[in-house]
C-alpha cells in the first residue's frame, strides 16, 4: 500500500493557511475541523511550513495567551518533512518514527496534493494486517 492508495480512499483535501494568519485563527480551524495540523502555503501556493496543535500548545506555554495574535509564520515548522504518492506505508512509518512527527504533506512536482497523518497510516496498516490474517485463516481452514 502506498500514499496514493491512502489518498484515493481518504481524499486529497488539505486545510491550509497563509503565513500571516494568526495562531487564534489556526487554533479555531484545527478545533472546528477536528484535525491536528494545517499546511502553510506561500503566495505562489508552495508549501512553506506546517503548524500543529503541539506547536500552538508549546507557544502558549512559553509566551502566554497574547501569543494567539502572532502570525503562524512565527511558530510553524519550516524544516518540513514531506512524502510522495509512491511512498509506501513502511516508508511513512519509518520517517514518522525517526522524526517524531504525526503529519506529512504529500508533495508532487513542488505542489501540495494531500496530507497523511499517523492515524491514516495506522488505519491502513491495520486493514492490511486484518486482510492478511483472514487470508491465513482461510488457507489453514481449507488446507486441512
Amino acid at each position: 500500500m502506498n500514499v496514493e492508495m491512502i489518498l484515493k480512499t481518504k481524499g486529497r483535501n488539505v486545510v491550509t493557511m497563509t503565513p500571516g494568519a494568526t495562531l487564534a485563527t489556526a487554533a479555531k480551524e484545527l478545533q472546528q475541523r477536528g484535525i491536528g495540523a494545517v499546511v502553510v502555503l506561500d503566495d505562489q501556493g508552495g508549501v512553506s511550513g506546517i503548524l500543529s496543535e503541539r506547536d500552538i500548545v508549546h507557544t502558549l506555554a512559553k509566551a502566554g495567551p497574547d501569543s494567539l495574535s502572532h502570525p503562524v509564520s512565527e511558530v510553524m515548522t519550516r524544516r518540513l518533512h514531506t512524502c510522495k504518492l509512491t511512498d509506501t506505508i513502511n516508508d511513512l512509518m519509518a520517517l514518522m518514527t525517526a522524526q517524531r512527527i504525526r503529519h506529512l504533506p504529500v508533495v508532487e512536482q513542488g505542489r501540495l496534493v494531500g496530507i497523511v497523518s499517523i492515524g491514516d497510516v495506522v488505519k491502513y496498516r491495520l486493514e492490511e494486517i486484518e486482510y492478511e490474517a483472514g487470508a491465513l485463516r482461510e488457507y489453514v481452514a481449507t488446507a486441512g
